[in-house]
């Protein structure tokens, strides 16, 4: 009992389609992790299953063959799966990037994962599995943004001069706009003899304000050099 060449090129080619897709939306979304990446984590994760699946055959047809030794064969399925679900980790953390209170890259991490766990089932097969998952992950990836919309809670940072003059007029621009301010993170930097003022607001807006409008406004200032929001988490 063992895997045929025809069966291996199958699911080989399966995981290389299921991640594909998704590694394309990926791309597409200009996200750090791409369609070679995703295949290349599927395509190893189902090699290394199709591995584990041999080995298993292999203790069933050495048992068979030598009877005497069934209690001394032992074979654990699970046990290079278990590796491949935890080592994935360390390349989907190299996805993530911190930057100004901000933290990209945990979607295409975790797509990473799901691609490794799809390409398990499907090294393994686990046919209705592995498609069940494609189609919820590449609808969560893809579509459920446009399905759910949150609004997610986030942070504008000001780099401005003239402290006390420009600093009045974002807190009066926020009280008129009935922005709520819940915190806030301030730095301060000399360059040339001159002190460059950078503001963190955690804000909340109004149902009727946006984020592109507000940092219109607020860059409109001559003493505001630089507005941005930046995404809580």
């Amino acid at each position: 009992m063992q895997l045929s060449s025809i069966t291996i090129i199958v699911r080989l080619i399966i995981a290389t389609a299921i991640s594909g897709v998704i590694g394309w939306d990926r791309e597409h979304k200009n996200r750090p992790a791409g369609i070679r990446t995703h295949i290349l984590v599927c395509l190893g994760a189902c090699i290394v299953a199709l591995i584990q699946k041999e080995i298993g055959f292999n203790a069933l047809r050495v048992a068979a063959q030598y009877p005497q030794y069934k209690g001394v064969i032992r074979t654990d399925e699970a046990r290079l799966i278990a590796q491949v679900v935890s080592g994935i980790g360390f390349l989907g953390a190299g996805t993530i990037i911190v930057e100004h209170h901000s933290i990209k890259g945990l979607t295409t991490a975790a797509s990473l994962w799901v691609v490794a766990c799809m390409g398990i089932a499907v090294g393994m097969g686990d046919y209705v599995i592995a498609s069940a998952s494609f189609v919820v992950v590449f609808g969560v990836v893809a579509f459920l943004k446009q399905i759910v919309r949150v609004s997610a809670v986030k942070s504008i940072e000001i780099e401005y001069r003239n402290k006390v003059a420009t600093k009045k007029f974002i807190l009066d621009y926020f009280q008129n706009k009935n922005i709520a301010i819940s915190n806030v993170v301030f730095r301060a930097n000399k360059i040339d003899g001159e002190y460059l003022y950078t503001n963190v607001y955690e804000v909340k807006l109004p149902r009727k304000s946006n984020y592109v409008t507000v940092i219109e406004d607020l860059s409109n200032h001559d003493d505001v050099i630089k507005v941005r929001a930046i995404a809580a988490g």
